[in-house]
């Protein structure tokens, strides 16, 4: 089956991400002078990864991301990307409430999603790419291995399927930043467990997490998309139907005739822009399922404000703080 790609942008969001086998190599690369912030003795350090495995031989000054939301956990760091590729079309570049003020200054862009502009990352002198919530192939992997270290994705899951928090603990070994970034993680965690606690109603409902911006088409995420397992680690039940269906897919793409698989306790719907929601409550398929009837919908908006859908779609040591605190508010 084809992989597509993941289509949210301002315009279009979501679809899917299917397994793509990669076969190995070993990747060892420059060097720069360690940073005063970079754990002491932290490298040399090897990192394998989905295409081999990669020696990063100190502690990196000019990084590249590659992934759609990579830029994220590399802030969250205390470094600044110097070249990122763009995902939304934002302008400016990242001026999302949860990392607005953290750009400082704003990178180089070097693509988009999974085309990279070679020559841009080239001219950057990067001394680590680093390609986490990414579809980097092999033949890219290769070739940008060329002008410096890459730290591609995690070999265990099909692209854009890892757990956002592995990704970030890959982010934060490859910076020499471990221990930084567990204790950022262990205070989500922290987070998400007081918002179970303080919702013990949730662990009885099942939610499904949906994207209906493309008319026809309503992609419902399953299990391996981080939308669905922020919802889950904020206490919901997920759907085994809908992940299921998915198969190695991160999302259910369902038409008309089988909308009853939406048909759960809470239901969250993405929209592209403010005309999302009016088109899908006139769908008599839609308006005929039950949690449309008794009104458990929530929608959601990718970029309006308060953009919770783009939030929710990064999935990052950043956004999720920010997204968990919208999303109570939404829910309850």
């Amino acid at each position: 089956m084809k992989r597509l790609r993941i289509l949210a942008q301002a315009t279009l969001a979501l679809a899917l991400a299917v397994a793509v086998v990669g076969c190995g190599s070993d990747d060892d690369s420059g060097s720069s002078e360690p940073t005063a912030s970079a754990a002491s003795g932290a490298f040399p350090v090897t990192i394998a990864h989905k295409y081999g495995s990669t020696t990063i031989t100190s502690a990196p000054k000019r990084v590249v991301t590659l992934g759609l939301s990579d830029q994220d956990a590399v802030i969250a760091l205390g470094t600044v990307p110097v070249g990122a590729v763009d995902w939304f079309g934002e302008k400016p570049f990242g001026n999302w409430p949860w990392v607005k003020d953290k750009w400082n200054p704003a990178p180089t862009i070097v693509g988009e999603r999974d085309e990279y502009q070679v020559e841009k990352i080239v001219g950057l002198k990067p001394d680590l790419i680093i390609a986490q919530y990414s579809g980097m192939t092999q033949e890219q992997y290769t070739t940008l291995s060329k002008i410096a270290p890459v730290v591609a994705q995690i070999k265990e899951f099909p692209d854009y399927s890892a757990p956002w928090q592995d990704m970030a603990k890959v982010i934060g070994k490859s910076l020499g930043k471990e221990a930084e970034m567990d204790a950022i993680l262990g205070d989500i965690d922290a987070k998400l467990a007081q918002v179970k606690k303080d919702n013990p109603g949730w662990a009885n409902q099942t939610a499904v997490v949906v994207d209906p911006s493309e008319p026809g088409m309503y992609a419902a995420f399953a299990e391996s998309d981080p939308k669905a397992q922020l919802l889950r680690d904020m206490g919901f039940k997920l759907s085994p139907e809908v992940t299921e269906i998915a198969g190695k897919d991160t999302a259910a793409v369902l038409s008309a005739e089988r909308l009853d698989v939406l048909d759960v306790d809470r239901l969250v719907l993405l929209a592209t822009d403010n005309t999302v929601q009016p088109r899908v409550e006139k769908d008599p398929a839609f308006a005929a399922l039950k949690v449309a009837k008794e009104k458990r919908t929530t929608w959601l908006q990718y970029t309006d404000e308060p953009p919770i859908g783009g939030a929710l779609t990064f999935v990052t040591p950043l956004s999720v703080p920010w997204a968990v605190d919208q999303l109570v508010k939404q829910l309850q």
